[in-house]
């Protein structure tokens, strides 16, 4: 099959590509988003993003994986390997790239079940403390992660890499403290804060029923709206000699503490 092919840096479609990877204001104009490597562009797919071009390089990328993308997208473009050195972020290269629309973030698209275990992060600013939030909750198979008071755009690529994909597997909504506050009271979720202030030992209580966990920032914590509204406030008890861990560290333990309250098979 003959492909459409793109041998320059100075081409329309790659220029605005680069501005898609280095902008978030790009992004959120255009609606779409970059995404790089075979198993992510597979994982957006199955969750429900649509692919609108794939660009390869025909040198790295297979002819299974290229038939498997035709029918992911209805465009596909060879690209020259100086055009895929241009864009590729990783040092690992498989050879393709794809553009996806972005998807609706709101509190108001989550599909909970009945007893839903959730997890918030207020805040969180580092590309690689959100992929491996996300990385933890996909691992922990729980229905969602809010990131409240956002600070780093979603479909960063730094976000998308440092997850593994994991920002298209997980349920993701994007709200202020005070809207992810009210969502999660309207929906009868207790939510325990991970904070050193007036906390209590987070493996002595009960996470069975619809529960969220949410945690902030190493740097300043969490706000105190999260802090005066939570059912508790709780604490990871340490015995080393500094008084916090990684964010993405905190969070695993305790989404698998409550996995195991409500018997995780694995």
């Amino acid at each position: 099959m003959t492909y459409k092919k793109i041998e320059s840096i100075q081409n329309p479609l790659i220029k605005s590509i680069l501005q898609l990877q280095e902008k978030s204001r790009a992004r959120r104009t255009a609606n779409s988003f970059i995404i790089e490597g075979v198993r992510e562009i597979q994982l957006a797919k199955a969750g429900g993003y649509k692919i609108t071009t794939i660009l390869f390089q025909s040198d790295l990328l297979s002819e299974n994986l290229l038939r498997e993308f035709q029918s992911i997208s209805p465009e596909i473009i060879s690209i020259s390997k100086e055009v895929y050195q241009k864009l590729a972020y990783r040092e690992s290269t498989e050879g393709v790239l794809a553009i996806a629309q972005s998807k609706s973030l709101e509190l108001s698209d989550l599909v909970l079940k009945e007893n839903p275990l959730i997890l918030v992060a207020e805040a969180t600013e580092k590309p690689g403390n959100i992929g491996a939030i996300l990385r933890s909750a996909d691992a922990a198979n729980i229905d969602a992660v809010i990131i409240a008071n956002p600070k780093t755009d979603i479909y960063n690529p730094n976000v998308i890499r440092s997850s593994v994909g994991c920002v298209f597997t997980n349920q993701i909504a994007l709200g202020t403290t005070q809207q992810t506050i009210e969502f999660l009271k309207q929906n009868g979720i207790a939510f325990y804060s991970a904070t050193l202030q007036d906390s209590t030992s987070y493996h002595t209580l009960d996470y069975t029923g619809p529960t969220a966990f949410v945690v902030g920032t190493e740097a300043t914590g969490l706000s105190q709206d999260f802090r005066d509204h939570s059912q508790k406030n709780i604490i990871i008890p340490m015995s080393g000699q500094i008084d916090s861990m990684n964010v993405s560290v905190a969070a695993s333990i305790l989404l698998f503490e409550a996995k195991r309250q409500r018997n995780f098979q694995y």
